[in-house]
């Protein structure tokens, strides 16, 4: 095998072995900020081009795993700007719904189901940074500490930006009449 065959072939092995460490990760942090699977795909695999495209280049990328969140967190916000100039909004197309497993009476489902529908609703008309921390916080079970790693802040921030999420979703709620404090 010629030299250069076994340099490609060391870095498809190195370029799989981070897309299988890293590429849930990637697809998450996407997906939480719009709460989309096609859009979280479709970013997902141009950040994993432009990391493919930049070790053709011979760059050398020191922390593969925050280039690659930092990367998917700005094609997630360019998307957002882009859907807003198609259609005047950066709402996400439809949501992805998530149902408990537990059994429940048809009654038990419907009230449970109503009351996600208005959740989702109104998680939909938070900002993206608020709808991004919500989802991984509630949404993928991420950890204060987990939130933090992804989105390159500290614990503290994710701990006050959480709060205030909650806060402005809750108003949101609170004001339709559906919940009650």
């Amino acid at each position: 095998m010629a030299a250069s065959q076994r340099g490609e072939a060391r870095i498809r092995a190195a370029f799989d072995a981070l897309y299988q460490q890293h590429g849930r990760e990637v697809w998450s942090i996407v997906f939480a900020r719009w709460l989309n699977a096609e859009v979280a795909n479709d970013i997902c695999q141009e950040t994993f081009l432009r990391l493919w495209q930049q070790w053709q280049q011979g760059e050398q990328i020191r922390n593969p795993r925050a280039w690659l969140l930092r990367v998917a967190r700005n094609l997630a916000e360019d998307y957002g700007k882009s859907a807003f100039q198609r259609n005047g909004t950066q709402a996400p197309e439809y949501l992805a719904t998530t149902l408990s497993e537990r059994q429940e009476s048809p009654p038990e489902r419907l009230q449970r189901q109503e009351a996600l529908a208005l959740v989702r609703r109104y998680l939909q008309e938070l900002s993206p940074s608020d709808r991004e921390l919500l989802t991984l916080r509630y949404g993928l079970d991420y950890s204060v500490e987990q939130i933090a790693e992804a989105l390159g802040v500290n614990v503290a921030a994710v701990h006050m930006r959480l709060t205030r999420a909650r806060q402005r979703l809750a108003a949101r709620l609170l004001r339709t009449g559906e919940f009650s404090a």
